[in-house]
């Protein structure tokens, strides 16, 4: 594949890609960028300089996908659950406990269920998903009080995205859900205007909150992923040769990222709440799914056909 696509770039014009994202260098989101980038220059033969901008260099999570929609920005990483908001099929993978396991979850990504809905997206949005990277959990993290079951979350002052479903979940869990962007969660954190929130299990640890948030929860209450997505005005620049360049490029980098970021969880959480000095408890977890499922259950009556199709095809999936 790579002496092939070297052969391509033979004659193509040079192309520099600025690839943003807006969490810290070192997390989660730069295994997948500079994985890219690395393959993406080999395989191009170095017609293609991608030119990694970590830390919302570019633009923040909320503003990436309007930019990558009017071509202002090249390529981004987003969390799923900020590009709700602007393709609302999203909200489906966003619901809590949507996802039996990481086994069920790949499945949907990577068969006909996946394919379909980059493709949904690009349809709609004219943005290109060109992988799903790694799935992961958001655990939970507060300053109130320890988590043993749904009960213990009264009244606490969440930070959540701008993002409707997870604004509801944790009102059905009993909590106080309050939305920031992601920029102002750190000093909200601080400052204690929220008492907690939640992340992939490695950005409690990139962003250092584990040195002000003293409690830790695997809730696994939502599944993420962080695609990797694409401008229309970029890929047109490319030529045929480039264009099979960044697909393979984004295919390989999305499995390694995988890999990667599978392996480190369990020595996160480890440090966490070893060295890291979180606390943490038995919980039972059985109110929070029985809570999950009433916010299914209510998203799949409320939304549209092609919302409902969606639903029902995950759930086919592990069937």
């Amino acid at each position: 594949m790579a002496l092939s696509l070297s052969a391509q770039g033979a004659w193509a014009e040079d192309v520099v890609i600025n690839l943003g994202y807006a969490a810290a260098e070192g997390s989660s989101y730069s295994i997948l960028a500079d994985r890219f980038e690395e393959l993406v220059e080999e395989y191009s033969d170095g017609t293609i300089d991608v030119r990694v901008r970590c830390c919302g260099q570019l633009l923040g999570e909320d503003e990436a996908f309007t930019a990558l929609q009017l071509g202002t920005v090249d390529m981004h990483i987003i969390t799923g659950n900020n590009v709700s908001p602007h393709f609302p099929l999203m909200d489906a993978f966003v619901l809590p406990y949507i996802f039996d396991d990481k086994d069920h979850a790949y499945a949907v990504l990577d068969g006909d269920v996946g394919v379909g809905f980059a493709e949904s997206l690009q349809d709609e949005t004219n943005v290109y998903l060109l992988t799903y990277g790694f799935v992961g959990d958001r655990d939970f993290y507060n300053s109130r009080n320890v988590i043993t079951g749904v009960e213990d979350m009264e009244g606490l002052r969440v930070r959540v995205p701008r993002n409707q479903v997870m604004i509801d979940t944790y009102e059905e869990f009993g909590a106080a859900p309050i939305p920031l962007p992601w920029a102002d969660t750190p000093t909200a954190l601080q400052t204690g205007t929220v008492d907690g929130g939640d992340n992939g299990t490695s950005f409690i640890q990139s962003q250092n909150f584990y040195e002000i948030m003293p409690y830790f929860t695997a809730l696994e209450h939502f599944t993420y992923f962080s695609p990797l997505f694409a401008s229309s005005r970029i890929m047109d620049q490319l030529d045929d040769g480039q264009r099979a360049a960044v697909m393979q490029a984004a295919e390989e980098a999305g499995l390694y990222h995988r890999e990667e970021m599978g392996a480190q969880i369990a020595g996160i959480r480890e440090f966490l709440t070893g060295e890291g000095g979180m606390e943490t408890a038995e919980f039972d977890r059985s109110g929070f799914i029985a809570a999950g499922r009433r916010v299914q259950d209510r998203y799949a009556a409320e939304r549209d056909d092609q919302f409902r199709a969606l639903i029902e095809a995950i759930r086919a999936v592990s069937d």
